[in-house]
């Protein structure tokens, strides 16, 4: 089946997002780049395990000072809740319900636009209120890496699925875009799981001192 057939529900397959070569040859690529990510972020862990509350005196706050859990829950909530929208999109997606999953994308990029906000109302707060910056301290510069690294891959994933989105809106689904979506879906899923490290290590281990 070619990708420019016309496709109905009877027609659409049980896995379009692997129902070509070029599909399965894109899942290939994609896991390799994960491979590279992964090795990526265990590095920046590993930094910032090392460096943490590494400050050059007492007037500098340490982690378990200057955390606020209650608004990382929340960010933690948003970006979770994203990725179970995001699990919805692609049912729809292997349903041939073109318009149902373009919703539930829609959801998950305002989710994951929220959680950016409350990332960056969080960073300026450690400013004004800690003086905790970039280059303040090695534990500053260590913890401004892991968690901004991980929001540009947070804002990175958004113009992704917003570029499928925009670029999809008039064609729907064929087995060209199919494992786009799919890809996309994954690397967002990957981003969350990044997350749950960086709460748990973070923020969890932070707050206990």
């Amino acid at each position: 089946m070619q990708a420019e057939e016309k496709l109905t529900y009877e027609t659409w397959p049980a896995s379009p997002e692997r129902s070509t070569l070029e599909a399965k040859n894109k899942f290939l690529g994609f896991w390799l780049f994960l491979g590279g990510e992964t090795v990526l972020f265990a590095s920046l862990f590993a930094t910032y395990l090392a460096l943490k509350d590494k400050v050059p005196d007492s007037s500098h706050a340490l982690a378990k000072d200057m955390f606020e859990l209650p608004l990382t829950i929340v960010a933690t909530m948003l970006l979770l809740t994203s990725s179970l929208t995001s699990v919805y999109a692609m049912y729809h997606m292997k349903n041939f319900a073109f318009k149902k999953m373009m919703l539930w994308l829609g959801i998950t990029v305002l989710l994951g636009f929220g959680f950016l906000v409350l990332e960056i109302y969080e960073f300026n707060h450690y400013v004004h209120e800690y003086h905790h910056t970039f280059s303040s301290s090695a534990f500053a510069s260590a913890f401004y890496t892991l968690v901004g690294f991980h929001g540009a891959h947070v804002t990175f994933g958004l113009g992704w699925i917003l570029a499928l989105m925009i670029r999809n809106s008039k064609r729907g689904l064929s087995l060209y875009n199919a494992p786009k979506f799919y890809v996309a879906s994954l690397y967002w899923h990957f981003i969350d799981v990044v997350w749950v490290f960086i709460f748990t290590v973070v923020y969890l281990m932070g707050m206990v001192g």
